[in-house]
């Protein structure tokens, strides 16, 4: 007697983090800290547009480099029955939907680096498509049924490319399932 094949599951989810991210974040915090300090307690002589022009350069790369630091610090993968979602950082803003109705091939890619995107984040290149890059290492490729891509760096991306490829399995009419 064999063993049935078990079915996949509903839902999938996987999640990447970097940690590195936190230094970034801690610069981000020195500088919004700095502005602060300037405007509460300064011996600045040179005038007061000057000090103004220092508080709101310290405030602005603060809360700049908090933002693009915590949004980036870690991406959760979701994958149900119709849908693919990424949500980044800790309020899941940016959030990326794609229908799996929209997708024609999901694959596997080993070694996903900051440097053929741009660096972190959430990326866009005009011969790779978009992608989100938290951190180096693997990887979920999605081929979207208009050509583009979309990347996104997940640990056990492996696992995510199968459940997709069985949500996408071929009907006997040759259309994917839900087409």
């Amino acid at each position: 007697m064999t063993d049935p094949i078990e079915p996949p599951p509903r839902v999938w989810t996987g999640r990447a983090t970097n940690r590195a991210q936190w230094l970034l974040s801690a610069a981000g915090v020195a500088c919004l800290a700095l502005g602060i300090e300037l405007a509460v307690d300064s011996a600045w002589t040179s005038g007061n547009v000057p000090l103004a022009m220092a508080v709101v350069g310290c405030v602005a790369a603060g809360l700049l480099m908090l933002y693009g630091t915590l949004a980036f610090v870690h991406v959760a993968v979701h994958i149900d029955e119709d849908c693919f979602e990424v949500r980044c950082g800790y309020m899941g803003v940016p959030r990326r939907r794609i229908l799996l109705a929209h997708v024609v091939g999901a694959e596997f890619a080993p070694r996903v680096t900051p440097r053929q995107w741009g660096g972190w984040g959430y990326r866009w290149h005009p011969e790779n498509g978009m992608a989100v890059v938290v951190r180096r290492g693997e990887g979920l490729v999605l081929t979207l049924g208009d050509g583009r891509s979309f990347t996104v760096t997940v640990d056990d991306a492996e696992a995510g490319v199968r459940i997709i490829r069985d949500r996408l399995r071929l009907s006997p009419g040759g259309r994917p399932s839900g087409a």
